[in-house]
């Protein structure tokens, strides 16, 4: 898979009705810019709201049979094909546009998806692409019901199904996922029911859309269906669910997954669980103010003795406002030799304090994750005071330019409300593999 981030090419549409719902529905697909990642929007509806991909959106409630996103009138019912089919081929920044509230389902597979993706052509960015590593497995189990991922360099499932029929009973299925054995191996696996629930379903008001068209039908003695695309077709399907679901994680995800008779609201669950064990949204980690010690070691490079900044303690995205502090403790390694008669705290480390509570807070905004902020200069430094053993160093950096690759902050230190230091401090933003140094 590319290392580089990709969209489509061109805009592309694709008609037809919804599985669930019945509905007459158009999905049309944008190309959307780097770092934006899924996005669908409900075009049938007054202000074209969006409908966010993300774990917490899901109605868990409305995914037994199928994964729903949004509440109210802006839910969107059935969207693991598409999102398995975007995932699949590698696709990590794109609009999806619904006119109604539920996809085309097509041949109940995701090749539908698939072929107008295709058509329209990937490309790829400037921007390389984020992947989850999975370092320690993770686990849930409930009801019989069994998920698990563990470390791994590439995206692997094995999927085990079953089920009291005797057309299928206990299988299991094991793929290295990639772009190319998506497209032949698992995209055209279509979804199933069995015929005895059927009616249940319907009167659940579902499956309104459904037929042997676009999904396989079992009944007691076997397939309805006469054409199986493979011979476990079911199976595969299954794995096509799971990369839809883990889709919501909003990147692609290196690590073996293991199902076991997993179906959507459990896959669902455990993303969230996922999240929430790795500290990450949508791909990308969250950093809740107030950032505490462990979490600005995610943010920056700097370890003992000279990270010195203990907690970010405000960062404010849209007026570009961070603060943090500095307890400054007589133990300090620094006040060895900064006085050994007087200790005063180095001016240079103030400076380095300041430009530390700046950086990561600037490196905690989402487009910055995972680079690294390099001091490039200080302006106007002035020192007003001396810092001592004691006293608690409180930061305030405002964002005055931010760029691309670049950074300026003004920053004010105090202590105990008084002004000690402030500077104009130049960041160079850049990205962590382009800054080796030899």
């Amino acid at each position: 898979m590319s290392a580089l981030q990709q969209t489509i090419a061109r805009e592309i549409s694709l008609s037809g009705i919804g599985l669930h719902t019945g509905n007459q529905t158009t999905i049309t697909f944008k190309p959307a810019p780097p770092d934006h990642g899924y996005a669908f929007v409900r075009a049938d509806l007054p202000g074209k709201p969006r409908v966010e991909v993300d774990a917490d959106n899901v109605v868990i409630e409305e995914s037994i049979l199928q994964t729903a996103l949004g509440r109210g009138e802006e839910q969107l019912h059935t969207v693991e094909h598409v999102l398995s089919a975007v995932r699949g081929l590698g696709i990590d920044n794109l609009i999806m546009e619904v006119e109604g509230n539920e996809p085309p389902v097509g041949d109940g597979s995701a090749k539908p998806y698939v072929d107008v993706l295709l058509e329209a052509g990937l490309v790829s960015q400037d921007r390389p692409r984020h992947t989850i590593a999975i370092t320690e497995p993770i686990w849930m189990f409930q009801n019989g019901l069994e998920l698990a991922v563990v470390p791994s360099n590439t995206l692997e499932i094995t999927f085990k199904i079953n089920y009291d029929h005797p057309a299928i009973g206990i299988r299991s299925a094991s793929f290295l996922i990639t772009p190319e054995t998506f497209v032949k191996e698992i995209a055209p696996a279509r979804t199933f029911c069995f015929l005895r629930d059927v009616e249940r379903i319907r009167a659940e008001g579902k499956i309104k859309g459904g037929s042997l068209d676009c999904a396989l039908v079992i009944g007691d003695d076997g397939f309805i269906n006469q054409d199986l695309r493979f011979e476990d077709e079911i199976i595969r399907h299954k794995i096509l669910d799971v990369i839809g679901d883990f889709a919501l994680l909003g990147a692609p995800l290196k690590a073996h997954i293991v199902a076991v008779r997993s179906g959507h609201a459990f896959n669902v669950e455990f993303v969230r669980k996922i999240e929430r064990t790795l500290g990450i949204k949508r791909g990308r980690p969250v950093f809740k103010v107030p950032i505490g010690h462990e979490s600005i070691k995610k943010l920056l490079p700097h370890r003992y003795p000279f990270l010195l900044v203990d907690r970010i303690t405000h960062v404010d995205p849209q007026t570009g406002l961070f603060a943090g502090y500095k307890s400054v403790s007589g133990n300090e390694p620094f006040f060895q030799g900064h006085f050994p008669d007087q200790a005063i705290m180095p001016g240079v480390l103030i400076l380095e304090s300041m430009a530390q509570v700046g950086g990561a807070g600037i490196l905690s905004l989402p487009e910055n994750h995972g680079k690294y902020a390099y001091l490039l200069g200080v302006d106007g430094a002035k020192f007003r005071r001396p810092v001592v053993p004691g006293d608690r160093l409180e930061v305030e950096c405002q964002l005055k330019k931010f760029r691309k690759t670049t950074g300026v902050v003004d920053c004010v230190a105090r202590v105990d409300g008084q002004t000690v230091a402030e500077a104009t401090l130049t960041f160079a933003i850049v990205k962590q593999e382009a800054m080796q140094i030899s």
